[in-house]
């Protein structure tokens, strides 16, 4: 018999909720039951995400925040003062340069640490205090197996996702004792907008074809290809199915860490 994850009742604040996986993730979160809110710069993409819950027969709500600055996400919070949120999946981030070390600029470094691991510090540091005071919550932190395993000209990129594993893993320690579970899932190259950016990117760098530079990569994995955004979105719902998962990395890279 197929279980089936409840989660009635429940409010949930996805970052990065206008981009492909955000959406995936809304999505999946609100066909088992969720209230989603969906945050985000874009405000367009954001609507049209939402839209397509709704669509669907979920509910959603959307609220424009750059995740990286302290004041917009006190806002965010402040106005959502009213909202029970219990799950916070921060899906914000942004790639980076594809570039050698050496060649990159340290504003370009700042960036992607702002997005991707002060983003996640300044979220939870505003929406973990109502979880612990109510005895219950998740956080799901979006990292990457590139943080795992070496990924050659984006040193930014693995660099912040390392950090965001050892913030989870820390974080998880502070909050638990609280009732609340933190965990971070850790996608392997997921087919879409992103990875054709990076494929073309890789191709003008290394002198490849477009398609040469998306097999190279996708004949890493053990499975030989890339992951879907919908893989990624039930692997989430399947984490909280898991009420002893806490402090955990699930890794869903078609085995992109498997060694050769």
């Amino acid at each position: 018999m197929e279980h089936r994850v409840s989660l009635a009742g429940r409010t949930a604040l996805v970052t990065g909720g206008g981009g492909p996986l955000g959406r995936a993730f809304a999505r999946a979160l609100a066909a088992e039951g969720a209230r989603v809110i969906l945050v985000g710069r874009n405000e367009q993409a954001l609507a049209d995400a939402a839209a397509l819950v709704v669509k669907e027969g979920g509910e959603a709500r959307t609220a424009v925040c750059d995740v990286s600055e302290p004041d917009p996400v006190r806002r965010l919070a402040a106005e959502l003062a009213d909202e029970d949120v219990s799950l916070l999946v921060n899906n914000a981030g942004i790639a980076g340069p594809v570039r050698p070390l050496v060649d990159v600029e340290p504003d370009e470094w700042d960036e992607v640490f702002a997005v991707n691991v002060r983003g996640v510090y300044l979220m939870c540091q505003a929406f973990l205090p109502p979880m612990t005071a109510a005895g219950r919550g998740d956080v799901v932190n979006v990292a990457s197996v590139s943080g795992k395993r070496p990924l050659l000209n984006r040193t930014p990129y693995t660099a912040s996702k390392m950090a965001l594993l050892g913030l989870t893993r820390t974080l998880a320690g502070e909050v638990g004792p609280h009732g609340v579970s933190v965990n971070s899932l850790s996608p392997g190259p997921v087919r879409g907008p992103r990875m054709d950016r990076n494929f073309r990117l890789t191709a003008e760098l290394t002198g490849c074809t477009v398609e040469e530079a998306e097999h190279d990569f996708a004949s890493r994995a053990a499975l030989g290809r890339l992951v879907e955004e919908d893989e990624v979105a039930r692997a989430l719902v399947a984490m909280l199915a898991m009420p002893g998962l806490c402090g955990a990395d699930i890794d869903l890279s078609a085995g992109m860490i498997a060694p050769a």
